[in-house]
């Protein structure tokens, strides 16, 4: 059992800043060994807001710390868990509403249900039931845990994202053509809400060690995986219109951003992610039923050579992260992330020291 108050928080955190700068010519590894079967009698929910809202959140936080504590953490993982309540949970603090499936969340209009792109003002509201509750859970987390455990942001969507969600189907596609300049004052609108929430909830952590998603890189500065899933129905021209500036905005408001590109659909929009100076790195996903992430060796190597960083999810195979890093030949730049079971201890360590990793300090 790990004894979380022990953990070497001002290690982890010096590793983290001294690769954000540059400084180290490792790859960066937080792949956790996850605990046994059987460890712990309750295993968290994948969704915090899967959880009544009547569940106490110090309750809550007790089961995500029991099976912490079990969790074995070497290189650069770190004792963590994420708010998780569902992709574009913006969507529910700006007049949408929340729904929590069997193993989903989703958001609808809510008070927009009858509006049309001109009729939908945005505005983050505090008093949202479900901003409430995440505001419940920051915190007892910092009261509880006092920086003991990671508390990493929840997943607020893009603009264009959480603007599906209160233009649902074939409606936001159809605005674009339709109303352009309205779609363009809801990203504006929607990008002032999303930045009130991500303060909020941060200034709600004062112990918590940095920042963090639900990707689980580490900064000392704020932080954001930025996406736009929405983007893989629109071509390049309109990624650039509607799209590309409010991300840029986001890029520069943020100290530290990466950009989760998910799918083929969204592989034509690379080359103008990857002209924003300040964005640093790219998250590549190929999606279900497509060739897996470490045969995508031309999207990897032009990343590098645009000088970003790269995140990988090794899924536990090792041997395949292994060869993308060396083909790229750039392994400073990746950052592994990844859950594996006690048994494959042996195997990260080999991982480890083939890359000169410590596996403690």
């Amino acid at each position: 059992m790990t004894d979380l108050a022990r953990f070497d928080w001002n290690r982890l955190t010096a590793n983290w800043e001294a690769w954000w700068r540059g400084e180290l010519r490792r790859p960066m590894v937080h792949v956790r060994i996850e605990a046994p079967p059987g460890a712990v009698d309750a295993y968290p929910l994948h969704y915090m807001s899967m959880y009544d809202f009547s569940v106490p959140a110090e309750e809550i936080l007790a089961v995500q710390e029991e099976y912490l504590k079990r969790c074995t953490y070497l290189a650069d993982s770190y004792p963590s868990c994420w708010l998780n309540f569902g992709p574009g949970v913006l969507a529910a603090m700006i007049g949408g509403e929340g729904h929590n499936g069997e193993n989903t969340v989703w958001f609808t209009p809510g008070r927009w249900e009858n509006c049309d792109a001109a009729g939908i003002r945005p505005a983050f509201d505090p008093a949202s039931p479900w901003f409430r509750r995440i505001e419940e859970l920051c915190r007892a987390a910092d009261r509880l845990w006092n920086g003991k455990i990671h508390l990493g942001c929840t997943d607020l969507g893009g603009a264009l994202d959480v603007i599906s969600s209160l233009l649902p189907g074939e409606r936001l596609l159809y605005a674009l053509y339709d109303s352009p300049d309205e779609i363009k004052r809801l990203t504006r609108e929607i990008h002032t809400a999303w930045f009130e929430a991500f303060r909020r909830i941060n200034a709600l952590l004062p112990a918590n060690r940095g920042y963090s998603t639900w990707d689980g890189m580490f900064s000392g500065k704020p932080f954001y995986m930025l996406q736009c899933d929405f983007c893989y129905m629109i071509s390049p021209e309109m990624f650039a219109e509607f799209v590309l500036p409010e991300l840029a905005e986001s890029c520069r408001r943020l100290d530290r951003s990466f950009y989760h590109l998910d799918g083929k659909g969204e592989l034509p929009h690379l080359p103008q992610l990857l002209s924003i100076p300040e964005l640093g790195g790219i998250q590549w996903v190929p999606g279900a039923g497509e060739t897996p992430y470490y045969e995508w060796i031309d999207v990897y190597r032009a990343v590098a050579d645009a000088g970003k960083r790269i995140w990988i999810n090794i899924d536990g195979d090792f041997d395949s992260a292994a060869r993308l890093i060396d083909a790229v030949g750039r392994p400073e730049l990746f950052v592994v992330r990844g859950g594996i079971g006690p048994e494959r201890e042996p195997e990260l360590r080999d991982f480890l020291r083939r890359y000169s990793v410590p596996a403690s300090e």
